[in-house]
């Protein structure tokens, strides 16, 4: 079982200036497998810069996200269900990140309806 969200803005700058970029599907991801807790994901639809992470703000409370590919997660299970637990309790999440041609992104996902979509997910998944 997966939630998935799309972000509700995304700004992308180059040198602190805005600019127009292809991006792919941009994505924020929970996944739940039976007898496991939630694991959240992020797809920023293009490659993060090598060794980089992304940083997560949930109304004000930080976490990092290890990167590989377009891909990036929390270290392990203990942050995820941190992050977990700051998106059920928040309503917005602001993930910031840098592609490998140097572009920083920032993509604004509203949480709202995301307790009960979750509450749902792990239900199923037992």
């Amino acid at each position: 079982m997966l939630g998935v969200s799309k972000p509700k803005e995304t700004v992308n700058t180059r040198d602190g200036k805005p600019v127009s970029v292809r991006r792919g599907d941009i994505l924020l991801f929970v996944t739940y497998r039976p007898g496991k807790p939630g694991e959240v994901s992020f797809s920023g639809g293009y490659p993060f810069a090598a060794g980089s992470t992304v940083n997560v703000n949930i109304d004000g409370t930080t976490f990092e996200l290890f990167t590989d590919g377009e891909w990036a997660w929390p270290a392990n299970t203990a942050d995820d269900a941190a992050v977990l637990a700051a998106m059920k309790k928040g309503t917005t999440a602001v993930l910031s990140a840098r592609s490998g041609k140097g572009t920083q992104t920032k993509d604004t996902f509203s949480l709202r309806g995301f307790t009960a979509a979750m509450t749902d997910a792990e239900k199923r998944c037992k």
